[in-house]
C-alpha cells in the first residue's frame, strides 16, 4: 500500500512532464519573435495573436489608423516564413477576376486556359480590404472558408497553408464599403492596433535614423517552412482541452446571444474559433493543455467583430469589447 504521508512518495506521483513535445515549436516561435522584434517596436500582444492565427490556420483582420505598421507587419511576417506571398491592393474598381483569375482563350490550342490570380499563394496580404465593393469582397467567401475556388464549373484546391491577412482603416469612410457580417465571420481574429507609447515612439524614430539607406526587411531570416507550419498546425490540434472548459467556451458564446446590449450574438463558428485559438495560445506558452486564461485571451479578438452592439448602446459609446469583457467576467470560471 502506498504511503501517502511520505512527501517523497507524493512527489514521485506528481508528473508535470508535457505529453506533447512542443520544444521545436517554441524554438521556432522565439526565433520568429526575434526577427519581428528587429523592426516592430512593442506590439507583443499583436505578434502573439498573429502567431496563434498561423498555428490555428485562421485569417486575420488588422485594423488601425494609417502609419501604425499594419502592412509592414504582414510583409515582415511573410519574410520569416518560407512560403508563397502575394499582396493585393483593394480599390473601388477591382473586379473578382483580378483576385481569383480568369479564363483566357489560347489561339494555338483553340481552347480556354485558366490564368491563376494572386489569391493562389500561401500568405495573402489584402491591403485596405474595405475599399473594394461588395461583388469583389464576395469573391473571398469561398476561398477563405473552404480554401478552394470554383470557376467555370471547375474546383481549384489551394495549397496549404493558406492564410489571409487583411488591413483596414477604421476612421476613413469616403470610398469604403463596410465588410458584411458573413465575411467578418471568416476572420479568426480582428486585431486592433493602437498608437505606440512615448518610449516606443522614440525607439521607432531612433531605428529609422540608424537605418540610413538600408531597408527594414533586408536582413530578415526565414524561420519556418511550409511543411513545418503544417506539422505545427497538426500538433496544436492535439492540445488537451477538458470537458468543463468546452462548456466554459459554450457559455461565453451563448451569453453573447442573450445579452441585451447586443443586437447580434456570435455563431457556433465563434465557439470553434475560440477553441482553436485557445489551443494556439496554450502552445506558444509551452503548455499541452488549455486553461481558462487561454480562453479569455482568445475571446476578445475572436468575438469583437462577430457581434453587433444594439444601436441605443452604440449611441451611448459602448463598444463590443467592453460588452465581451463583461460577459467573460459574468461567466463562472471552471475549477
Amino acid at each position: 500500500m502506498e504511503d501517502i504521508t511520505n512527501p517523497e512518495a507524493q512527489t514521485e506521483n506528481v508528473n508535470f512532464e508535457s505529453r506533447i513535445d512542443l520544444n521545436p515549436l517554441l524554438e521556432s516561435i522565439t526565433a520568429i519573435k526575434k526577427e519581428l522584434g528587429t523592426v516592430i517596436v512593442g506590439q507583443e500582444k499583436m505578434i502573439d495573436q498573429l502567431l496563434v492565427a498561423i498555428l490555428s490556420n485562421g485569417h486575420v483582420l488588422l485594423e488601425g489608423v494609417p502609419g501604425v505598421a499594419k502592412t509592414i507587419t504582414a510583409k515582415l511576417l511573410s519574410k520569416t516564413l518560407q512560403i508563397g506571398f502575394s499582396r493585393i491592393q483593394f480599390t473601388p474598381d477591382l473586379m473578382p477576376s483580378d483576385i481569383l483569375g480568369t479564363s483566357v482563350f489560347d489561339l494555338k490550342k483553340s481552347e480556354f486556359e485558366f490564368k491563376k490570380g494572386p489569391i493562389f499563394s500561401n500568405l495573402i496580404l489584402i491591403d485596405e480590404i474595405n475599399r473594394a465593393p461588395a461583388k469583389t469582397q464576395a469573391a473571398l467567401f469561398e476561398v477563405m472558408e473552404e480554401r478552394q475556388i470554383t470557376i467555370d464549373g471547375k474546383v481549384f484546391i489551394l495549397d496549404t497553408p493558406f492564410l489571409v491577412i487583411a488591413t483596414q482603416n477604421p476612421i476613413e469612410q469616403e470610398g469604403t464599403y463596410r465588410l458584411p457580417e458573413a465575411q467578418l465571420d471568416r476572420f479568426l481574429f480582428k486585431i486592433s492596433i493602437d498608437y505606440p507609447k512615448l518610449e516606443e515612439e522614440i525607439t521607432i524614430i531612433q531605428r529609422e535614423h540608424l537605418l540610413q539607406n538600408h531597408g527594414k526587411l533586408e536582413n530578415i531570416k526565414a524561420i519556418l517552412s511550409s511543411e513545418e507550419i503544417k506539422k505545427y498546425q497538426t500538433l496544436v490540434k492535439q492540445i488537451i482541452v477538458e470537458q468543463n472548459l468546452l462548456e466554459y467556451i459554450a457559455k461565453i458564446v451563448i451569453n453573447t446571444r442573450e445579452n441585451a446590449f447586443l443586437y447580434l450574438g456570435a455563431s457556433p463558428r465563434a465557439s470553434i474559433a475560440i477553441l482553436n485559438a485557445a489551443k494556439g495560445f496554450a502552445a506558444i506558452r509551452g503548455r499541452d493543455f488549455v486553461t481558462p486564461e487561454d480562453i479569455k485571451e482568445a475571446a476578445i479578438p475572436v468575438l469583437q467583430h462577430r457581434v453587433i452592439v444594439a444601436p441605443e448602446r452604440e449611441m451611448e459609446g459602448i463598444t463590443s469589447i467592453e460588452i465581451i469583457k463583461q460577459i467573460i467576467e459574468s461567466v463562472e470560471i471552471p475549477r
